[in-house]
């Protein structure tokens, strides 16, 4: 039997899932603002589980699989900025001078990590989409995101599902997973249960904060970005509510602007993936979004010429936490040889390498990367 928690971070709330002999026996879900107020909460949560044979940290854009402990802790707190974060440490300090929301929840991960290593807790940081030897490495070029750590857990979680549904072999699974949270969007594809390609936050449509993909004329014309840019722009900032629900119930012209602009950034998603893919067998759907009835029965009107939509269901004894913490249980439990090592063997999750910034091939990028990667090495 194997005990492991995985910890999502999210943008609303971070979910903490324990798994035991592939049953959740653990559920915790911390607000996210209050945790920036303390961060220490997180800690305590996971305090009252110990001991556990292994933890799934919070993992940001996804690293080649990484164990805390062999991570000096003089270097920690810019590794992980650098290579979970993609963030610069002058970044977060200007961000942290505004109390910016985005980057307070950035600054709670790097402490709850330093007092993870402190503690000498089994803790491992595990891979996003792009690190996937799966994912073919044209499909990553000029890319850091084509799903996040979360959203390739939300996939683990699509995998096991379906197997079980279906009662065909992980290796048979066959789906787009779509993942709607109250930051991003992200569309992933998986067939012959591998991922092999996905759309993330930053380049899939708009979602509810951030604005998707964005015109390089734009960025041009701008000049100046900082990474809380990213939380911003997007149905929320277009329509100016407050909360997907009070957006899905408005029906003022900025919200039909975006509505339609969120409904068609997901549409055309699936149509993109479905050109690397043989024809999925469903179309999987998740995400504290899906949970609306309006925008689940939407999904299912909207996609239903390309496959049957369904929602992600849950583990069994899972209740409350999202299905990416879920996930993330999962994946540690099943890197230690667990109920779902089928899973974590056939998605090569041990096998991937590197970090997000090892695909850029744009000249100024390219600078940045090297620049970066010689301040703070990847594997010190």
């Amino acid at each position: 039997m194997v005990r492991a928690i995985g910890i999502d971070p999210g943008t609303k709330s971070f979910d903490v899932c324990g798994i035991d002999n592939g049953k959740v026996f653990y559920e915790e879900v911390l607000d996210t603002s209050e945790l920036v107020e303390d961060p220490s909460r997180l800690i305590r949560s996971i305090e009252r589980e110990m001991p556990v044979d292994i933890i799934a940290g919070p993992s940001g854009y996804g690293v080649g699989l990484t164990h805390l402990d062999d991570l000096p802790a003089d270097i920690l707190k810019d590794w992980y900025l650098t290579y979970i974060l993609l963030l610069k440490r002058e970044d977060l300090e200007k961000a942290l001078s505004r109390r910016d929301p985005g980057i307070m929840v950035y600054s709670t991960m790097i402490q709850n990590a330093l007092e993870m290593k402190r503690r000498r807790w089994p803790v491992c940081y595990i891979p996003g989409v792009i690190n996937l030897s799966t994912v073919p490495e044209w499909r990553k070029a000029n890319c850091l995101d084509l799903g996040t750590v979360d959203k390739l857990c939300s996939c683990i979680l699509g995998i096991h599902d379906q197997s079980v549904k279906m009662n065909i072999s992980p290796r048979n699974t066959s789906f787009v997973l779509i993942e709607m949270g109250y930051g991003y969007n992200s569309i992933l594809a998986v067939e012959n249960g591998k991922i092999i390609d996905g759309l993330g936050g930053t380049t899939n449509g708009m979602g509810f904060l951030t604005a998707g993909k964005l015109d390089l004329e734009l960025v041009q014309l701008v000049g100046r970005w900082e990474k809380a840019d990213v939380f911003t722009g997007g149905a929320a900032t277009l329509s100016g509510k407050d909360s997907p629900n009070e957006l899905i119930r408005s029906d003022d012209e900025k919200t039909e602007i975006a509505l339609n602009a969120l409904k068609e950034g997901v549409k055309k998603g699936v149509a993109s993936v479905l050109t690397t893919m043989s024809e999925p067998r469903e179309i999987l759907i998740s995400g504290r979004l899906t949970r609306i009835k309006e925008v689940k029965d939407e999904l299912r009107h909207m996609l239903n010429e390309f496959a049957t939509v369904r929602p992600l269901n849950p583990l069994q004894g899972a209740k409350k936490v999202k299905e990416a913490a879920q996930g993330y249980a999962m994946v540690a439990e099943g890197l230690y040889g667990g109920e779902f090592s089928e899973i974590v063997d056939c998605t090569k999750i041990r096998d991937a390498e590197g970090t997000a910034l090892d695909h850029i091939y744009h000249p100024k990028g390219r600078t940045i990367k090297e620049e970066l990667k010689e301040k703070v090495p990847f594997r010190p």
